[in-house]
């Protein structure tokens, strides 16, 4: 177990390394200069002044190293990523750690709601559908998941908002105040999605565990209906949904960013979007890095709990 975690941790440092220079040049394709966003625009942090010498506009410059080519400049931040030196943010000049630790666990909590709605949501959707094969319930179930496989989160949490907080009085909050409540809407626009994608996994894969013979045996023998879909034939029928899950909670951290952004929630969304309009590199560096590690380890963890789900599986 050990040497294979190993092998699968080497194997996603060229991964990780390819989403970094993939983002590093595509930041420096984006036009405008970060040092004249910082000093020629407020709304990025900056002086907003307009006499800024064209000497200080270059010593800002060599200071990033920004006057280097783009190979450079990659390679200099390799080196200090392998330091574990992240920088600092060029606009609030904030340690790039500091960043993440100050905002990445609203992000988190985010992203674990949202999982929980996607598993509870997906989970007894497919299994009833299943189980009320070829039925209204069956066909209504299959005709949900489709709009929310189609629906975009966004739009769902523009939906949820125009309905719980416009029509309902405010039922809801679709900005935080302090009472709990703001974290419903933001992770139901977040799960709904992945738990459409769920559902629809989990009825094909029951309806294909329930024609097992162990499953007929087990009815045959008496046991109780909720103990066989339940205690059998759900566990069996979540070795192909552990893999969507996996991926799922990738995916639904990135879809944190549009949802802290649609919803005003702090967290590393809120964050990366007005670092990527402010042209600050570092920090837009970073978080990027930080995201494709999680949905690395994410996959690595999915891999890892197949033994326990099912002994047959071995990781060899």
């Amino acid at each position: 177990m050990g040497r294979y975690i190993v092998r699968r941790l080497l194997a996603a440092i060229p991964v990780i390394l390819g989403v970094l220079l993939l983002v590093f040049v595509l930041l420096r394709l984006i036009p405008g200069d970060p040092v004249e966003v910082f000093y020629y625009s407020s709304d990025a942090g900056g002086t907003s002044n307009t006499s800024v010498s064209i000497d200080a506009l270059e010593q800002a410059r060599a200071k990033l190293r920004l006057d280097r080519s783009i190979p450079e400049q990659f390679a200099f931040y390799l080196w200090d990523v392998l330091r574990l030196d992240l920088g600092r943010s060029f606009r609030t000049k904030q340690p790039i750690t500091d960043v993440i630790a100050e905002q990445f666990p609203s992000t988190l909590v985010l992203t674990l709601a949202g999982m929980a709605v996607t598993l509870f949501i997906g989970l007894v959707a497919g299994v009833v559908s299943a189980m009320r094969h070829h039925t209204w319930i069956d066909y209504g179930s299959q005709f949900i998941a489709v709009l929310g496989v189609s629906i975009p989160n966004f739009l769902i949490g523009l939906i949820l908002i125009y309905i719980f907080s416009i029509n309902m009085n405010n039922l809801l909050p679709a900005i935080a105040n302090g009472n709990g409540k703001e974290l419903i809407m933001p992770a139901l626009a977040l799960g709904i999605g992945g738990a459409a994608i769920v559902a629809r996994l989990t009825r094909s894969s029951m309806l294909d565990v329930m024609s097992r013979d162990y499953i007929r045996t087990a009815r045959s023998k008496g046991v109780r209906e909720s103990t066989v879909v339940w205690g059998h034939a759900l566990k069996n029928a979540l070795i192909p949904v552990v893999t969507i899950v996996g991926l799922q909670f990738g995916s639904l951290l990135i879809g944190a960013v549009v949802i802290e952004v649609v919803f005003s929630r702090k967290g590393i969304g809120f964050t990366l979007v007005k670092a990527i309009l402010t042209r600050d590199y570092t920090v837009v560096q970073a978080l990027v890095m930080l995201a494709a590690t999680i949905y690395v380890i994410a996959n690595l963890l999915v891999d890892v709990l197949y033994t326990y789900i099912d002994p047959r599986v071995r990781l060899a």
